[in-house]
């Protein structure tokens, strides 16, 4: 399951390891880089995907693009009325426009060494399935209209250059200390701008916590996509295992691992629901993905989300069993 730790010949860790781990970035710098042209294929495969039937957020509202006519109202303005429409019925109608109104939702793939894992039960990594997920959500936000960001790294824009402009900023900052960190970094946004994290969620709830409530009490509406290995969650190993630390190291050997089981799934599903209450403190929502599904799945749960809401995009607290089953069977 994992390999040995890399030693010095006096038995501790120096200088050795030190170049190890620096060869070992960039290595993973050049994947990523090699790597990115196929996920932004498939983010956008993805994006065509699920946007087939979905028909954005329009709507009535401020704005300059005809949207409808509809029956006049009792006690509306007269000046609303549009009378060449109405000289042709026997009704008042009333000309609404398209509302134009965008909103800004910034982006956050985890892409620290906890999130490059990849079981046998899975044929992606978290990492991988991280950005695909960020790429293929700014895509689809950009076709309706919004602005889009990578939290703390680009600013806000509409255009259709938005994906590979962030793509680009990702490679990049692989190797910077930003993007080697499991929480999402600080950063200023505005009163009612969007947040979305994609993560495995596996530090300390104390500490996303108190690096999530800053924007919670600013009254940044947020998203949390928890993406899971479906092995981290099971944990479906037998007898003699090894366990290493993401950075290599420290290990731990389990002699019969299976008698772990119940125990780990308890405190597992125990990290979940402090997860689940927090978000629901702040008014956010959590949807779990795991990476033996179709990335599909939480993509279209996280628009029916943004879509739902009659004034906009609002994080919606609607159940996440109810989401959850309607995205399967859309994605059937």
């Amino acid at each position: 399951m994992a390999s040995p730790l890399g030693r010095t010949s006096g038995g501790s860790e120096g200088p050795t390891a030190e170049s190890r781990r620096v060869l070992g970035l960039e290595r993973e710098a050049i994947s990523l880089v090699d790597r990115m042209p196929e996920l932004l294929m498939e983010a956008a495969r993805i994006a065509s995907t699920v946007a087939q039937g979905i028909h954005g957020r329009r709507r009535a509202g401020p704005g300059e693009t005809f949207w409808q006519f509809r029956q006049y109202q009792s006690g509306e303005n007269a000046n609303l009325v549009d009378w060449r429409r109405s000289a042709s019925s026997d009704h008042l109608y009333v000309r609404e426009r398209e509302w134009e109104a965008a909103h800004t939702l910034y982006l956050w793939p985890d892409i620290s060494p906890s999130m490059d894992f990849k079981s046998h039960l899975s044929n992606v990594t978290k990492r991988d399935r991280a950005l695909v997920l960020a790429l293929a959500s700014a895509e689809l936000l950009v076709r309706g209209g919004e602005r889009v960001a990578l939290l703390a790294q680009t600013l806000p824009t509409a255009n259709r250059n938005a994906v590979t402009r962030i793509a680009e900023t990702i490679i990049v900052n692989a190797k910077s200390d930003l993007t080697q960190k499991s929480l999402p970094p600080n950063a200023g946004l505005n009163r009612f701008s969007g947040l979305i994290l994609f993560s495995d969620f596996l530090a300390p709830v104390h500490a996303i916590r108190e690096r999530l409530e800053g924007y919670a009490g600013n009254g940044v509406g947020g998203h949390l996509v928890q993406i899971i290995d479906p092995a981290e969650e099971t944990l479906p190993y037998h007898g003699r295992t090894e366990f290493t630390t993401p950075s290599g190291n420290q290990r731990w050997v389990a002699d019969r691992v299976e008698a772990l089981r119940p125990k780990y799934q308890e405190r597992f599903a125990a990290h979940r629901a402090e997860l689940a209450e927090m978000a629901k403190r702040f008014g956010w929502s959590l949807l779990t993905h795991h990476t033996d599904r179709p990335a599909s799945e939480p993509l279209l749960s996280l628009l029916m989300r943004l879509n739902g809401s009659a004034t906009g995009y609002r994080w919606m607290s609607s159940s996440s069993d109810a989401v959850s089953t309607q995205t399967k069977e859309r994605a059937r």
